[in-house]
Order: C-alpha cells, then sequence, then structure tokens
C-alpha cells in the first residue's frame, strides 16, 4: 500500500492554504482529521516554500510547529516536519517527530545533513536547486530526467557520508521546485529512472501550478488559472498520485486525504492485487 502523507502547513503564506492553520488548535484539529481520512504520516511546516516565499527565522518556525507536533505525536500520529532548518530538524525530532522533510536535500542549511544523522529520523531529501525566491531563474535544464537524477543521487551519497544509512533515506523529485510545467510532467514521466537510484521515493503533485495549467483551456494567461479551483486540483492531485503510485514510489504527499486514498484503492482494485505488487516490486 502506497504511504501517504498528509499536508499540514502552519503558516500565514503558504500557496494553497496559507493562514487557514496557523493557529495552533487549527492545525492540531487538522492532523487529526487527516489521519482520520487516512493518512499514515502528517507532514508539519512551518515556513512557506511557494515560488517567491521568504525565509522565516527558526525560532518563528519552531514557534509554529513545535506544539502542534508534540501534540499530534501524544496522539499517535506518525509526525514529519517540513523545514530546511537543522536546529528545527533537531527540536522537531525531540518533540516526537519521526521523519525529516527537506526539500533542499540538506543543502539550505549545512548542517541538516549532521543533525539528521545524530537525530536517528528518516530524511526525505528533496531536488532542489535554489530558494524559492528565485527557483524558476534556475529551471534550465538539458535532460530534466538525467539531472534530477545526477543531483538527487549526489545528495544520497552526501547523506551516506554524513552518516545516514540509504534505509532511512526518501528522495522527492522536487515536483514543482525550479521546474516549470512541462519540466515537471517529463519528470514524473520519467519516474522509472528516479526509482532506479535505489532508496524509496515520494511524490508531491499537490494543487500545483503545473496541474492547473492543464485544468485550464488556453494554460497561463493572469487570473485563468484561478478557474482551477482547490476541488478540482485536488481531484488532478489524486490521478497523478495514483499513477505515481502505479510506478512504484513508496508515498505521496497531498492536501486532501480522502481524495487521493480514494483514487489508490480504486486503482488497486483495477490493478489486481498480483500486477499491482509486480508492478511496484520493479
Amino acid at each position: 500500500m502506497t504511504v501517504v502523507m498528509g499536508i499540514v502547513n502552519v503558516t500565514p503564506d503558504s500557496f494553497s492554504d496559507g493562514g487557514r492553520y496557523l493557529a495552533q488548535d487549527a492545525a492540531i484539529a487538522r492532523g487529526l482529521a487527516l489521519r482520520a481520512a487516512g493518512a499514515d504520516i502528517v507532514d508539519i511546516g512551518g515556513e512557506s516554500t511557494r515560488p517567491g516565499a521568504e525565509r522565516v527565522a527558526p525560532s518563528v518556525e519552531e514557534e509554529r510547529v513545535l506544539p502542534v507536533i508534540r501534540a499530534l505525536a501524544a496522539e499517535g500520529a506518525t509526525v514529519s516536519i517540513d523545514t530546511m532548518n537543522a536546529s528545527t530538524a533537531v527540536a522537531a525530532v525531540e518533540a516526537g517527530a519521526a521523519i525529516v522533510n527537506d526539500v533542499s536535500g540538506g543543502l539550505a542549511d549545512p548542517g541538516m545533513l549532521t543533525a539528521v544523522a545524530g537525530s536517528g529520523a528518516e530524511v526525505v531529501l528533496g531536488h532542489w536547486r535554489g530558494p524559492s525566491s528565485d527557483m524558476y531563474a534556475r529551471a534550465e535544464y538539458g535532460d530534466v530526467v538525467r539531472e534530477v537524477v545526477t543531483e538527487l543521487a549526489a545528495r544520497l551519497e552526501a547523506a551516506a557520508v554524513a552518516g545516514i544509512a540509504p534505509s532511512r533515506v526518501i528522495l522527492d523529485p522536487g515536483i514543482g521546485f525550479g521546474k516549470r510545467g512541462d519540466q515537471n510532467w517529463s519528470v514524473l514521466r520519467g519516474l522509472p529512472r528516479i526509482l532506479g537510484i535505489g532508496p524509496r521515493v515520494l511524490v508531491g503533485t499537490s494543487r500545483k501550478r503545473f496541474l492547473a495549467e492543464v485544468l485550464v483551456a488556453g494554460g497561463t494567461p493572469t487570473g485563468a488559472l484561478d478557474e482551477a479551483t482547490e476541488d478540482r486540483r485536488d481531484l488532478a492531485t489524486a490521478v497523478t498520485s495514483a499513477l505515481a503510485a502505479r510506478e512504484g514510489v513508496w508515498g505521496v504527499r497531498v492536501h486532501d486525504v480522502r481524495a487521493t486514498r480514494d483514487a489508490l484503492r480504486v486503482a488497486e482494485a483495477w490493478e489486481g492485487e498480483r500486477r499491482w505488487t509486480a508492478t511496484r516490486s520493479r
């Protein structure tokens, strides 16, 4: 069964639900609701990584996320911390997080990999070419799949040098991070090559712009993407998540857990147990 990671943004400015769960009580309630809907992991983030977002101080990030992590862990939820700061990662693990989800792959904070190695936590290493403030300026590729594979393999090697065994690593191809619309589709079509690196792979397409570009006739004129409502993006997310699961990814990261869990169940029923298992064991 594909792991489903549910997203809780404890931020005022995330691209999709910024501010909705900024209050601690709201964030805790959202995490519990995602777990009840079928989330295997609840991913807590206190800093937006939307395009153009500015960094926040680790102290601010920790003030937002640590009480939420403690509360959810106390309820028995498996929690991950979405952070690029080593100090936040350490504090979050001490508060009960089992996974550090670093979209920068340990590049934003030179101390991250060493900190994770000492924490005992698992780690998600994302494909990343630079901060959200100018990520699209770095979206220049010759062969995007080949370059993502090469750069993720380098992060896996860096993790090993820091003392993190490959069994503790989950790789994320960074859909939407430093990649324009068509480049994201190329990466998704290239998942078999990414899976060939070795460790588990996590894919996060949830509500991202490249999905809206497909949903809205005419593409990307200013304002047109508003027609791709949250519900429509969640449906597109569920479809892409099911397709990624069919390719054999370990997990998917989504806002709408119920829709994605339903899509995964339907896909598994369609494929049949033997064929689904064979596909995922490639």
